[in-house]
């Protein structure tokens, strides 16, 4: 089983969308006994919160649920757990290292660092309201990476 860990900076926005998208294409490909998903933030600030209200729409819009969904902090344990940590902007990648230490399994990279994208950072919603932006990036990384994992 790969364990995948999704990180922004919140877990009420894109990470949880990441999730949840990857969840629903693994389980439409019928391969949800290879894949453990999950969703973490690097700051604080949102833990207990559900799924922002426009990311929850963004996601129902597109026949995906994310019910039951609760912010939390990435822990130092997260990252020995999870095989792979995949974080929407350069800004997680360095908060996760203030939290682990760095990356010496080399787990940590950009969602989409899996298209012909790479390098580049998820559209953040929080702060442009655009919610179309953020999926279409979130969708295309999360098909480069099951096409990588397979």
């Amino acid at each position: 089983m790969i364990k995948v860990l999704f990180i922004c900076h919140g877990n009420i926005c894109r990470s949880p969308m990441a999730e949840f998208v990857m969840k629903d294409m693994v389980r439409k490909r019928g391969l949800e006994d290879l894949y453990e998903i999950a969703s973490a933030a690097t700051s604080r600030e949102e833990i207990g919160n559900p799924v922002y209200p426009p990311a929850r729409r963004k996601l129902a819009e597109n026949g995906i649920g994310c019910s039951g969904h609760h912010a939390r902090q990435m822990t130092k344990a997260d990252y020995d757990y999870y095989d792979l940590i995949i974080c929407m902007d350069q800004n997680n990648i360095r908060n996760i290292y203030r939290i682990t230490g760095g990356d010496p399994d080399d787990k940590i990279s950009l969602l989409l660092d899996y298209t012909d994208r790479a390098g580049q950072q998820v559209a953040d919603p929080w702060y442009t309201g655009n919610f179309d932006a953020t999926w279409r990036d979130v969708t295309e990384g999360c098909e480069g990476l099951l096409k990588a994992l397979k």
